[in-house]
């Protein structure tokens, strides 16, 4: 199952190529590069979906030469060198420079004019930001003092930018950003992305819903009990903590990757099914969340702190021992919320939403609970003779839709069994499921935005969250609850849940 075919490729095969361009990576001898453009980049070029022409030039902070960062090249795709892969790496070019130096622009406008010389084609660009957010700005105001963007989006030469998250750390910080990269770059040239939009099952969620008749009729309040999403990461924090302790679960995933996951979920079908259609029925899901306000902000959510404990039989710290993190941290590295959607579909039905570091295994799954049926056709049977139906959506790492009903077990009596009908994309397609970044990095080329967050979302987000972080700075702790790494969550979560008369589903 796939998307149907967007604008810019209906009618076109597979194999049809972006215009030749010039990839522009700040960052890149960061981890980012590294573990995911580069590999995404090598599977483009092997499936020959990289046009000819096609370069990579590198811009950090790191001195390096051509030879060396191609030497970097090939590390990243492999232990052995892969086929075709020194003719890859021969794709790189460097710029060692710091990104708040004026030198270092136009060091970088001397090496694009002679790439683009050298293949002899226009001077097409996307700059990707593969960095920290505090390098957003000296970046987007070098690249504006330095000339190098093309404003007009749909005349050639194109300049257009990708933008890692967080795109801000609060309402304030993301309109500013906003602003700043709006005086740049017209919005169809602006690619803000959140991965968990470039994986298959992702974008399935939304063929499964819209291309299947049985399905749609029953997805609505009549029919739905609840819904729980759930992102869980057996990792901890590692050498991120820098990072971390300023972004903590609500910034790193809940105002991103979960509000993504909750838009699809919830969203109207879109007409027509491609492009503008579907972000513009996406953000009308954001603008539906019931507000919070300090009344209800602290009996909506539950937030903790991994304790020491052990993973795969393996002692490991507490989030508070970590290194890089103060002894008296307030971040959370757990966070559940409850969220309603103020609509005609879904109003009444809440969404239970969670995340969290050091977790028994890392599993990111979608659990529409539909209500119980009438007992009374099987009384015989007892009070908890029959399950909900559960239908779950698994975005990663076992990648499939699985239905949970109740059967009859064998012999004379009626009693049933919750029983589970199973699919797993990779045995029914028989292929390795793309990776994220290897779609969104074609998609950003081809100019489709269709799979990334447009300005009013993303502000839209950030608005219902606010009020979260203004609960906090007014109320701060000085501990929060705490779960033994390797577990589920927190006490208080299990009774925090119960209270709505519903339990957190086992994964």
């Amino acid at each position: 199952m796939t998307l149907p075919t967007n604008p810019l490729r209906e009618g076109l095969p597979r194999e049809r190529m972006p215009d030749p361009a010039t990839l522009v990576i700040f960052g890149a001898s960061g981890d980012l590069t590294r573990r995911k453009l580069i590999p995404a980049l090598f599977r483009l070029f092997q499936q020959r979906h990289l046009p000819p022409g096609f370069r990579v030039v590198g811009v950090g902070r790191r001195e390096m030469s051509d030879a060396e960062f191609a030497a970097e090249v090939l590390a990243a795709i492999g232990p052995e060198p892969p086929a075709r892969g020194d003719e890859f790496a021969a794709l790189f070019r460097y710029v060692a420079g710091d990104f708040t130096h004026a030198d270092t622009w136009p060091a970088l406008a001397a090496r694009l004019t002679k790439v683009e010389t050298e293949a002899n084609r226009p001077s097409n660009r996307l700059f990707y930001l593969a960095t920290p957010p505090e390098a957003f700005e000296p970046i987007l105001r070098g690249l504006a003092a330095a000339q190098l963007v093309a404003r007009e989006a749909k005349k050639s030469p194109w300049s257009r930018v990708v933008v890692e998250k967080p795109f801000g750390q609060d309402l304030e910080s993301a309109r500013a950003l906003n602003g700043l990269i709006s005086g740049i770059f017209d919005e169809s040239q602006i690619f803000r992305i959140d991965h968990y939009l470039g994986k298959e099952t992702v974008q399935n969620i939304l063929v499964f819903r819209f291309g299947n008749g049985i399905f749609e009729p029953i997805w609505n309040r009549s029919h739905v009990d609840h819904v729980q999403i759930t992102v869980a990461e057996e990792v901890g924090v590692e050498s991120r903590a820098g990072y971390y302790e300023k972004a903590g679960v609500l910034r790193d995933v809940l105002q991103n990757h979960l509000m993504q996951l909750v838009s699809l979920v919830a969203m109207e079908p879109p007409m027509p099914f491609r492009g503008e259609a579907i972000r513009d029925e996406k953000v009308k899901v954001i603008r539906a969340l019931k507000p919070l306000d300090p009344a209800t902000v602290a009996t909506h959510l539950v937030r903790a702190q991994y304790a020491a404990g052990s993973i795969d039989g393996g002692a490991v710290p507490g989030y508070r021992e970590e290194p890089g993190v103060a002894p008296d941290s307030m971040t959370e590295s757990w966070l559940a919320v409850r969220l309603e959607i103020d609509n005609w579909r879904w109003a009444g039905v809440p969404f239970y939403l969670r995340s969290g570091k050091r977790m028994p295994r890392r599993a990111t799954e979608i659990a529409i609970q539909f209500k119980k049926p009438p007992q009374q056709v099987f009384e015989a049977v007892g009070p908890d003779g029959l399950t909900a139906n559960v239908l779950t959506l698994r975005i990663q790492p076992d990648e499939g839709i699985a239905l949970r009903f109740g059967a009859k077990r064998p012999g004379p009596d009626i009693r049933t069994q919750a029983v589970k009908m199973d699919f797993m994309y990779g045995s029914s397609f028989g292929t390795d499921i793309p990776e994220a970044y290897e779609r969104l990095i074609l998609d950003a080329l081809l100019g489709d935005a269709s799979l990334f967050i447009r300005r009013d979302e993303i502000e839209g987000a950030w608005g219902w969250v606010q009020p979260i972080l203004d609960h906090w700075a007014a109320a701060p702790k000085t501990r929060l609850p705490t779960y033994e790494a390797g577990h589920w969550g927190p006490p208080e979560a299990d009774s925090w849940i119960a209270a709505d008369g519903r339990e957190w589903r086992n994964l």
